[in-house]
């Protein structure tokens, strides 16, 4: 007899318990790197030889401002060479980058970080190792003087977004061995590099390396670099751009001393490490890494931290010369206005004028980065099909704007100018960071409009192709019942005795006409004035302007659906339902004429309804 299979247990989820797919693989390495015991803790610095060899913490902050941990990762340590991309950052920033880099090389030596070598210049070969990081701590000096260090902690604590303190132990005991950083220093001083007081640069120096961090600390320092300067904690632009470029290009090439070039064949994300056994990984416009696990390689390197580098670029394939972004899935959507018009309702007259020139009008919404490869596709996509009058780019779902793609974006605007192209901007908030970058390129074009909603900007532009084909648009003319499409085809007898049951009503700019949860008690027809239909989320539904009607579901539901608020001082006819309805059986012919009319016009809404779907489904 065959048996019946088993019944099937419905699996339920306790949101509360579980744990983001990414957290869960940070939990996975750490569980399967925590037994890795190779590899020793520094001690030619006494006071680091002190540290427990069985911590191990990993951090994760992405650019959004979420932090991941896993493990001991507010456990104290000092930060040593990891301190040296921010202050290499914080040089060019503040001494700007001809003499930062006319004092610093930007080459990989390939030897051991505390190398006593220069290079063919006599100056250091890069600014992540000793020579280099010493000249930075210099320059500081020789601007800040007394005040060098408290202004590099300083900028070392926006950085992570909190106040960070020195491990005085450290620092002493790292003051007190630092004998091969005092020969590096003469060294420097003997060629010219450093012109400052060698002890006081060297104090400096030496404080730096003892500023006390986390792992979850350098995870943000990390997704700061990653994010252009721009701390995703505290939101604060902690340095240029054009530093933190130059500061992750010399990461990758020299970051992880004598084993970076191994580091970034195989792991391919711009890092920098320190002996106290932190390592910070930064993968531009994605997340910033920290790790911390005092046990060091030969290179100086922390080897649970590499472990962990090589485990997260491996499984999601972060190398950053692996991108697969692709320029043909920045459009999500190219259309007219005769596939998608905005939700204005529109009069006969209008609806003609449109209907005639629907290709005017073109509309093409963005998704993603406006970068170069990005807008180059844009502006070739553009050039098929007829030339419109009007081009709206929507931008809502743009997410970040590099300074090459938005010049490349004003040298296009100023090729659809020279057409006679108006350019229309939806969906970007004025002062945001996109419409900033944008708008330092634009700024000379005058053939540029914006709208925050993507309806309103398609409003506009069937407004002036109304008025360009001869249409009219008044927003202050008065209608009468007779021009409402909901009453076409009634005779003069039926709206004489339609009129008298209506009263005029006026509202002013803003006014709540309509509130959704209230008793469907009357019918309204827009007599002058034009008024928007919301739902309760503040999504418009539509536009409408003198000669429509609106409440008419109250033929059909007892109850709002939706808000209706005057756009500017209107006025309508108030025709109480019960009024209606008695009119309606009074006059049978007129009654089925309306209900006829309701049908027609709810079709029309969802013919546009559905060709809005098929836009989005189809992208």
């Amino acid at each position: 007899m065959k048996q019946s299979p088993p019944p099937v247990t419905a699996l339920t989820i306790d949101w509360a318990q579980s744990k983001p797919p990414l957290l869960r693989f940070l939990c996975e390495c750490h569980a399967d790197y925590a037994a890795e015991n190779a590899g020793a803790v520094a001690n030619y610095i006494p006071e680091l030889g002190k540290a427990d060899p069985g911590h191990f913490g990993i951090s994760l902050a992405t650019l959004d401002g979420h932090v991941y941990e896993v493990g001991d990762t507010k456990v104290p340590f000092t930060i040593q060479s990891m301190s040296k991309p921010f202050v290499f950052a914080l040089a060019l920033d503040t001494l700007g980058a001809e003499r930062v880099e006319g004092a610093i090389g930007v080459e990989p030596s390939g030897d051991p970080f505390n190398s006593i070598r220069l290079n063919a210049e006599n100056h250091p070969f890069n600014a992540m190792v000793n020579a280099g990081a010493i000249t930075c701590s210099g320059l500081i000096h020789a601007a800040k003087g007394d005040g060098a260090f408290e202004y590099i902690r300083q900028a070392l604590g926006r950085f992570a977004g909190r106040e960070l303190d020195v491990d005085e132990a450290v620092y002493a005991s790292e003051s007190a061995t630092g004998d091969r950083n005092r020969a590096i220093a003469y060294l420097l001083r003997t060629n010219g590099v450093i012109t400052e007081n060698v002890p006081a640069v060297l104090d400096v120096y030496f404080r730096q390396c003892a500023i006390l961090v986390a792992a979850r600390d350098i995870a943000v320092m990390a997704a700061t670099l990653a994010n252009r300067g721009i701390n995703p904690l505290t939101e604060e632009q902690v340095m240029t751009p054009y530093a933190i470029a130059r500061t992750l290009s010399v990461m990758t090439s020299s970051g992880m001393y004598d084993y970076a070039g191994e580091w970034i064949y195989r792991i391919g994300i711009p890092a920098k490490s320190g002996v106290g056994g932190g390592i910070l990984a930064a993968l531009p416009a994605r997340l910033g890494l920290g790790s911390y696990s005092p046990r060091l390689d030969k290179h100086g390197n922390s080897v649970r931290g590499i472990k962990v580098c090589e485990k997260l670029s491996s499984h999601y394939d972060l190398h950053m010369l692996n991108r697969s972004d692709d320029a043909r899935h920045s459009i999500i959507a190219d259309y007219n206005i005769g596939k998608n018009p905005s939700r204005r309702v529109r009069r006969p007259q209008e609806q003609e004028v449109l209907a005639k020139h629907f290709q005017e009008v073109r509309v093409i919404e963005l998704v993603g980065t406006l970068s170069l490869s990005n807008v180059d596709y844009i502006s070739r996509r553009l050039g098929g099909g007829p030339r419109p009058q009007f081009v709206i780019f929507d931008l809502r779902r743009v997410t970040a704007t590099t300074r090459a793609g938005a010049r490349l974006v004003a040298e296009a605007f100023q090729e659809l100018a020279h057409l006679g192209v108006t350019v229309v901007l939806a969906g970007i908030k004025r002062g945001s960071r996109e419409w900033t970058t944008i708008a330092e390129w634009t700024a000379r074009l005058g053939n540029i409009r914006d709208f925050y909603l993507l309806d309103a900007a398609i409003e506009w532009a069937e407004d002036q192709i109304v008025y360009r084909y001869g249409g009219s648009i008044d927003f202050h003319e008065t209608t009468e019942l007779a021009e409402q499409p909901l009453l076409a085809g009634l005779t003069e007898q039926e709206l004489a005795d339609l009129t008298p049951l209506g009263t005029i009503r006026t509202y002013e700019p803003n006014e709540k006409i309509i509130a959704a949860g209230d008793d469907a008690t009357s019918l309204f027809f827009l007599r002058s004035g034009v008024v928007h239909v919301t739902l309760p989320d503040g999504i418009r539904l539509a536009t409408l302007t003198a000669g429509m009607a609106f409440g008419e579901m109250a033929l059909l539901e007892p109850k709002r659906t939706a808000d209706v608020l005057a756009d500017m001082s209107a006025t309508a006819f108030e025709v109480p339902i019960a009024d209606f309805e008695r009119f309606r059986t009074q006059h049978p012919r007129a009654g089925e004429r309306i209900m006829r009319n309701l049908a027609q016009l709810l079709a029309e809404r969802l013919i546009i309804a559905n060709a809005k779907v098929d836009l989005l489904t189809s992208s």
